[in-house]
Protein backbone atom coordinates (compact mmCIF):
# COMPACT_ATOMS: atom_id res chain seq x y z
CA UNK A 1 0.00 0.00 0.00
CA UNK A 2 1.65 3.80 -1.26
CA UNK A 3 -0.25 6.75 0.51
CA UNK A 4 -1.08 8.92 -2.11
CA UNK A 5 0.72 12.57 -2.31
CA UNK A 6 -0.07 14.64 0.85
CA UNK A 7 -0.34 18.32 1.35
CA UNK A 8 1.31 20.76 4.19
CA UNK A 9 -1.62 20.73 6.59
CA UNK A 10 -1.60 21.86 10.58
CA UNK A 11 0.20 20.68 13.39
CA UNK A 12 -1.31 21.03 16.64
CA UNK A 13 1.40 20.56 19.16
CA UNK A 14 1.49 19.26 22.54
CA UNK A 15 0.04 22.37 24.80
CA UNK A 16 0.65 21.22 28.08
CA UNK A 17 4.01 21.29 30.30
CA UNK A 18 6.90 19.72 28.43
CA UNK A 19 7.84 18.47 31.44
CA UNK A 20 4.89 16.52 32.13
CA UNK A 21 4.66 14.92 28.37
CA UNK A 22 8.01 13.62 28.56
CA UNK A 23 7.16 12.23 32.05
CA UNK A 24 4.12 10.61 30.22
CA UNK A 25 6.04 9.55 26.90
CA UNK A 26 8.19 8.28 28.89
CA UNK A 27 6.01 6.43 31.65
CA UNK A 28 4.39 4.63 28.84
CA UNK A 29 6.88 3.65 26.52
CA UNK A 30 8.65 1.65 29.63
CA UNK A 31 5.12 0.37 30.85
CA UNK A 32 4.77 -1.01 27.09
CA UNK A 33 8.14 -2.55 27.19
CA UNK A 34 8.62 -4.00 30.79
CA UNK A 35 4.96 -5.38 30.20
CA UNK A 36 6.41 -6.86 26.94
CA UNK A 37 9.20 -8.43 28.20
CA UNK A 38 7.38 -9.94 31.03
CA UNK A 39 4.40 -11.80 29.57
CA UNK A 40 7.09 -13.28 26.97
CA UNK A 41 9.05 -14.88 29.42
CA UNK A 42 6.33 -16.01 31.81
CA UNK A 43 4.42 -16.99 28.45
CA UNK A 44 4.88 -20.87 29.14
CA UNK A 45 3.28 -20.18 32.86
CA UNK A 46 0.94 -17.82 31.83
CA UNK A 47 -0.54 -19.87 29.02
CA UNK A 48 -0.82 -22.94 30.80
CA UNK A 49 -2.58 -21.08 34.00
CA UNK A 50 -4.77 -19.60 30.50
CA UNK A 51 -5.58 -22.66 29.14
CA UNK A 52 -6.45 -24.68 32.91
CA UNK A 53 -9.10 -21.09 33.39
CA UNK A 54 -10.43 -22.37 29.75
CA UNK A 55 -11.05 -25.48 29.98
CA UNK A 56 -12.73 -25.34 33.36
CA UNK A 57 -15.13 -22.62 32.10
CA UNK A 58 -15.64 -24.46 28.52
CA UNK A 59 -16.69 -28.21 30.80
CA UNK A 60 -18.82 -26.29 32.84
CA UNK A 61 -20.26 -23.84 30.38
CA UNK A 62 -18.99 -24.17 26.91
CA UNK A 63 -17.67 -21.22 27.05
CA UNK A 64 -14.91 -20.01 24.22
CA UNK A 65 -11.21 -19.90 25.02
CA UNK A 66 -10.72 -16.43 25.99
CA UNK A 67 -8.35 -16.09 28.31
CA UNK A 68 -5.74 -18.09 26.10
CA UNK A 69 -7.01 -15.47 23.42
CA UNK A 70 -6.79 -12.08 25.61
CA UNK A 71 -2.85 -13.42 26.24
CA UNK A 72 -2.07 -13.69 22.88
CA UNK A 73 -3.67 -10.55 21.81
CA UNK A 74 -1.79 -8.63 24.76
CA UNK A 75 1.23 -9.90 23.77
CA UNK A 76 0.78 -9.37 20.03
CA UNK A 77 -0.65 -5.49 20.72
CA UNK A 78 2.55 -4.75 22.67
CA UNK A 79 4.66 -6.05 19.91
CA UNK A 80 3.21 -3.81 17.76
CA UNK A 81 3.64 -1.41 19.75
CA UNK A 82 7.17 -1.71 20.64
CA UNK A 83 7.60 -2.18 16.93
CA UNK A 84 5.79 1.13 15.39
CA UNK A 85 8.05 3.45 18.29
CA UNK A 86 10.94 1.79 16.60
CA UNK A 87 9.57 2.75 12.92
CA UNK A 88 8.79 6.23 14.26
CA UNK A 89 12.30 6.83 15.79
CA UNK A 90 13.78 6.13 12.20
CA UNK A 91 10.91 8.25 10.41
CA UNK A 92 12.55 10.75 13.12
CA UNK A 93 16.07 10.12 11.93
CA UNK A 94 15.29 9.92 8.05
CA UNK A 95 13.00 12.90 7.55
CA UNK A 96 15.56 15.53 9.22
CA UNK A 97 15.32 14.68 12.82
CA UNK A 98 14.50 17.99 14.64
CA UNK A 99 14.65 19.77 11.49
CA UNK A 100 11.91 17.79 9.77
CA UNK A 101 8.96 19.21 11.85
CA UNK A 102 6.26 19.70 9.28
CA UNK A 103 8.14 17.63 6.73
CA UNK A 104 5.78 15.89 3.90
CA UNK A 105 8.45 13.29 3.86
CA UNK A 106 7.21 12.48 7.61
CA UNK A 107 4.01 13.47 7.30
CA UNK A 108 3.37 10.70 4.45
CA UNK A 109 5.49 7.92 6.16
CA UNK A 110 3.56 9.05 9.76
CA UNK A 111 0.54 7.87 7.23
CA UNK A 112 2.24 4.59 6.16
CA UNK A 113 3.17 3.57 9.15
CA UNK A 114 -0.08 3.85 10.62
CA UNK A 115 -1.53 1.77 8.34
CA UNK A 116 0.57 -1.35 9.08
CA UNK A 117 -0.33 -0.49 13.12
CA UNK A 118 -3.78 -0.61 12.28
CA UNK A 119 -3.53 -3.73 10.35
CA UNK A 120 -1.30 -5.34 12.71
CA UNK A 121 -3.59 -4.89 15.82
CA UNK A 122 -6.62 -5.24 13.67
CA UNK A 123 -5.48 -8.55 12.28
CA UNK A 124 -5.03 -10.75 15.37
CA UNK A 125 -8.18 -9.57 16.70
CA UNK A 126 -9.87 -11.35 13.54
CA UNK A 127 -7.85 -14.42 13.45
CA UNK A 128 -7.95 -14.47 17.02
CA UNK A 129 -11.30 -14.34 16.79
CA UNK A 130 -12.55 -15.69 13.73
CA UNK A 131 -13.71 -12.54 12.56
CA UNK A 132 -15.54 -12.44 8.86
CA UNK A 133 -16.01 -8.39 6.57
CA UNK A 134 -19.14 -7.86 5.05
CA UNK A 135 -18.02 -4.25 3.53
CA UNK A 136 -20.51 -2.20 1.07
CA UNK A 137 -19.51 0.76 -0.80
CA UNK A 138 -15.90 1.38 0.06
CA UNK A 139 -15.60 2.39 -3.38
CA UNK A 140 -17.64 5.38 -1.99
CA UNK A 141 -14.89 6.57 0.47
CA UNK A 142 -12.69 8.22 -1.94
CA UNK A 143 -12.03 10.04 -3.99
CA UNK A 144 -9.97 12.06 -1.46
CA UNK A 145 -11.20 15.01 0.06
CA UNK A 146 -13.53 14.74 2.09
CA UNK A 147 -15.02 14.80 5.65
CA UNK A 148 -15.63 11.08 6.75
CA UNK A 149 -18.54 10.70 9.45
CA UNK A 150 -17.71 7.49 11.37
CA UNK A 151 -20.06 5.62 13.81
CA UNK A 152 -18.07 4.77 17.18
CA UNK A 153 -19.95 1.87 19.12
CA UNK A 154 -16.23 -0.35 20.83
CA UNK A 155 -12.49 -0.09 21.59
CA UNK A 156 -12.13 -1.78 18.01
CA UNK A 157 -13.75 0.07 15.59
CA UNK A 158 -11.31 2.67 15.53
CA UNK A 159 -8.88 0.53 13.57
CA UNK A 160 -11.26 0.09 10.42
CA UNK A 161 -10.81 3.58 8.96
CA UNK A 162 -7.35 2.99 7.91
CA UNK A 163 -7.88 -0.35 7.31
CA UNK A 164 -10.46 0.28 5.18
CA UNK A 165 -9.82 3.72 3.21
CA UNK A 166 -5.98 4.33 3.70
CA UNK A 167 -5.40 0.84 2.89
CA UNK A 168 -7.67 0.42 -0.07
CA UNK A 169 -7.61 3.77 -1.47
CA UNK A 170 -3.85 5.19 -0.41
CA UNK A 171 -5.98 7.98 1.16
CA UNK A 172 -4.40 9.42 4.63
CA UNK A 173 -6.86 10.69 7.25
CA UNK A 174 -6.36 13.56 9.24
CA UNK A 175 -8.14 12.41 12.62
CA UNK A 176 -10.22 14.39 15.00
CA UNK A 177 -9.33 12.28 18.22
CA UNK A 178 -9.93 12.10 21.72
CA UNK A 179 -6.88 13.47 24.14
CA UNK A 180 -6.94 10.35 26.21
CA UNK A 181 -5.61 8.28 23.47
CA UNK A 182 -2.47 10.05 24.27
CA UNK A 183 -2.00 7.94 26.98
CA UNK A 184 -0.74 5.42 24.00
CA UNK A 185 3.14 6.20 22.94
CA UNK A 186 2.32 5.74 19.46
CA UNK A 187 -0.43 7.63 19.01
CA UNK A 188 0.70 10.78 21.17
CA UNK A 189 4.13 10.39 18.93
CA UNK A 190 2.95 9.85 15.69
CA UNK A 191 -0.46 11.92 16.06
CA UNK A 192 1.46 15.45 16.55
CA UNK A 193 3.78 14.42 13.33
CA UNK A 194 0.75 14.97 10.78
CA UNK A 195 -2.59 16.92 10.83
CA UNK A 196 -4.54 15.48 13.91
CA UNK A 197 -6.67 17.35 16.58
CA UNK A 198 -6.54 15.88 19.86
CA UNK A 199 -10.32 17.11 21.30
CA UNK A 200 -10.19 17.88 25.00
CA UNK A 201 -13.72 17.35 25.95
CA UNK A 202 -15.41 19.88 28.10
CA UNK A 203 -12.48 22.18 27.51
CA UNK A 204 -15.45 25.40 27.90
CA UNK A 205 -12.92 26.72 24.57
CA UNK A 206 -15.71 25.76 22.22
CA UNK A 207 -14.84 28.55 19.72
CA UNK A 208 -10.80 27.63 19.96
CA UNK A 209 -11.46 24.16 19.12
CA UNK A 210 -13.92 24.77 16.61
CA UNK A 211 -11.27 26.74 14.80
CA UNK A 212 -9.05 24.29 15.18
CA UNK A 213 -11.20 21.70 13.32
CA UNK A 214 -11.83 24.32 10.68
CA UNK A 215 -8.25 24.06 9.71
CA UNK A 216 -8.07 20.49 9.39
CA UNK A 217 -9.09 20.99 5.92
CA UNK A 218 -6.61 24.11 5.35
CA UNK A 219 -4.38 23.43 2.00
CA UNK A 220 -6.22 19.34 1.78
CA UNK A 221 -5.25 17.93 -1.39
CA UNK A 222 -6.53 14.54 -3.36
CA UNK A 223 -4.50 12.33 -1.11
CA UNK A 224 -6.39 13.04 2.52
CA UNK A 225 -9.19 13.56 3.99
CA UNK A 226 -10.80 14.48 7.28
CA UNK A 227 -11.90 11.63 9.76
CA UNK A 228 -13.98 12.56 12.66
CA UNK A 229 -16.52 10.51 15.39
CA UNK A 230 -19.89 12.43 15.43
CA UNK A 231 -20.80 10.95 18.90
CA UNK A 232 -17.97 11.63 20.72
CA UNK A 233 -17.92 8.62 22.56
CA UNK A 234 -18.66 4.90 21.88
CA UNK A 235 -23.18 4.48 21.68
CA UNK A 236 -24.42 2.79 24.60
CA UNK A 237 -28.07 2.42 25.74
CA UNK A 238 -27.50 4.70 29.05
CA UNK A 239 -25.12 7.50 26.96
CA UNK A 240 -28.28 7.30 24.20
CA UNK A 241 -31.42 7.64 26.94
CA UNK A 242 -28.50 10.56 28.77
CA UNK A 243 -27.74 12.56 25.46
CA UNK A 244 -31.76 12.68 24.25
CA UNK A 245 -32.35 14.51 27.72
CA UNK A 246 -30.04 16.99 27.88
CA UNK A 247 -30.61 17.90 24.34
CA UNK A 248 -34.28 18.14 25.36
CA UNK A 249 -33.17 20.32 27.71
CA UNK A 250 -30.57 22.86 26.01
CA UNK A 251 -31.61 21.94 22.22
CA UNK A 252 -35.58 21.09 22.54
CA UNK A 253 -36.11 22.64 19.02
CA UNK A 254 -33.99 19.55 17.62
CA UNK A 255 -34.80 17.17 20.57
CA UNK A 256 -37.48 15.83 17.86
CA UNK A 257 -34.53 14.85 15.99
CA UNK A 258 -32.94 12.86 18.22
CA UNK A 259 -35.72 11.60 20.20
CA UNK A 260 -36.11 9.34 16.65
CA UNK A 261 -32.41 7.63 17.09
CA UNK A 262 -32.57 4.00 19.25
CA UNK A 263 -29.21 2.93 18.02
CA UNK A 264 -26.40 5.97 17.28
CA UNK A 265 -25.72 8.61 19.92
CA UNK A 266 -27.28 12.03 18.57
CA UNK A 267 -24.27 13.92 16.66
CA UNK A 268 -22.44 16.46 18.89
CA UNK A 269 -22.79 19.17 16.34
CA UNK A 270 -19.72 21.60 16.96
CA UNK A 271 -17.04 19.20 15.25
CA UNK A 272 -19.24 18.31 12.57
CA UNK A 273 -20.97 21.86 11.94
CA UNK A 274 -16.95 23.41 11.70
CA UNK A 275 -15.68 20.61 9.43
CA UNK A 276 -19.07 21.06 6.72
CA UNK A 277 -18.18 25.55 7.29
CA UNK A 278 -14.81 24.79 6.61
CA UNK A 279 -15.60 22.59 3.69
CA UNK A 280 -19.01 24.39 2.39
CA UNK A 281 -19.67 23.84 -1.46
CA UNK A 282 -16.35 22.03 -1.83
CA UNK A 283 -15.60 19.13 0.24
CA UNK A 284 -18.30 16.25 -0.35
CA UNK A 285 -19.25 14.04 3.13
CA UNK A 286 -18.77 10.02 3.66
CA UNK A 287 -20.86 8.35 6.39
CA UNK A 288 -19.74 5.10 7.84
CA UNK A 289 -22.00 2.66 10.03
CA UNK A 290 -20.91 -0.54 11.14
CA UNK A 291 -22.61 -3.22 13.26
CA UNK A 292 -20.60 -6.14 15.11
CA UNK A 293 -18.44 -4.51 17.43
CA UNK A 294 -21.67 -3.28 19.49
CA UNK A 295 -21.25 -4.11 23.02
CA UNK A 296 -17.67 -4.24 23.04
CA UNK A 297 -17.06 -0.69 24.85
CA UNK A 298 -14.20 -2.73 27.43
CA UNK A 299 -11.77 -6.00 27.69
CA UNK A 300 -14.42 -7.34 30.16
CA UNK A 301 -17.11 -7.31 27.58
CA UNK A 302 -14.60 -9.02 25.00
CA UNK A 303 -14.32 -11.63 27.96
CA UNK A 304 -17.35 -12.61 27.76
CA UNK A 305 -16.74 -14.16 24.56
CA UNK A 306 -19.90 -13.00 22.79
CA UNK A 307 -17.26 -11.45 19.93
CA UNK A 308 -16.47 -14.83 18.86
CA UNK A 309 -17.41 -15.94 15.29
CA UNK A 310 -18.91 -12.50 15.10
CA UNK A 311 -19.28 -10.90 10.90
CA UNK A 312 -18.57 -7.35 11.05
CA UNK A 313 -20.85 -5.27 8.84
CA UNK A 314 -19.63 -2.21 7.29
CA UNK A 315 -21.70 0.48 5.01
CA UNK A 316 -20.47 3.59 3.78
CA UNK A 317 -22.91 6.82 1.79
CA UNK A 318 -21.26 9.78 0.18
CA UNK A 319 -23.26 13.74 -0.52
CA UNK A 320 -21.99 15.83 -2.56
CA UNK A 321 -21.03 18.92 -1.67
CA UNK A 322 -23.88 20.59 -3.48
CA UNK A 323 -26.42 18.46 -1.32
CA UNK A 324 -25.24 20.30 1.53
CA UNK A 325 -27.50 23.40 2.73
CA UNK A 326 -26.09 26.65 3.61
CA UNK A 327 -27.67 27.62 6.84
CA UNK A 328 -26.59 26.20 10.48
CA UNK A 329 -30.32 25.27 11.07
CA UNK A 330 -30.59 23.18 7.67
CA UNK A 331 -27.41 21.56 8.34
CA UNK A 332 -28.26 20.74 11.68
CA UNK A 333 -31.49 18.73 10.22
CA UNK A 334 -29.42 17.81 7.22
CA UNK A 335 -27.29 16.02 9.38
CA UNK A 336 -29.59 14.37 11.76
CA UNK A 337 -31.69 13.07 8.15
CA UNK A 338 -28.36 11.56 7.31
CA UNK A 339 -27.49 10.46 10.92
CA UNK A 340 -30.77 8.79 10.82
CA UNK A 341 -30.21 6.93 7.61
CA UNK A 342 -27.11 5.52 9.58
CA UNK A 343 -29.24 4.85 12.64
CA UNK A 344 -31.96 2.55 10.66
CA UNK A 345 -29.44 0.84 8.64
CA UNK A 346 -28.00 -0.23 11.95
CA UNK A 347 -30.99 -1.02 13.15
CA UNK A 348 -31.34 -3.61 10.31
CA UNK A 349 -28.99 -5.30 10.60
CA UNK A 350 -28.79 -5.50 14.59
CA UNK A 351 -32.39 -7.50 13.80
CA UNK A 352 -31.25 -9.51 10.44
Amino acid sequence: MRVMPVTPGPLFPDDGPRGARIVRRVRGILLELVLFVLVTVLSPLLLAAAAIVDLVLWLRTRKHWMAVRLLAMLWWFLLGELVALVWLAGIWLASGGPFGVGSLRRHRWVYALRVWWIRHHLGAVVRLFSLHFDVEGLELAAPAPAVIMMRHASIIDNTLPDALITHNHGIGLRYVIKRELQMIPTIDIGGRWCPAFFVRRGSGDSAGESAALRSLLDGIGEGESVLIYPEGTRATAGKLARAKEIIAERRPEISHLAERLRHVLPPRLGGPLALLDAGAGEIDVVFCGHVGFDGFQHISHIWAGGLVGTTISVRFWRSPATAIPASEEERIEWLYERWQELDDWVGGRLGA
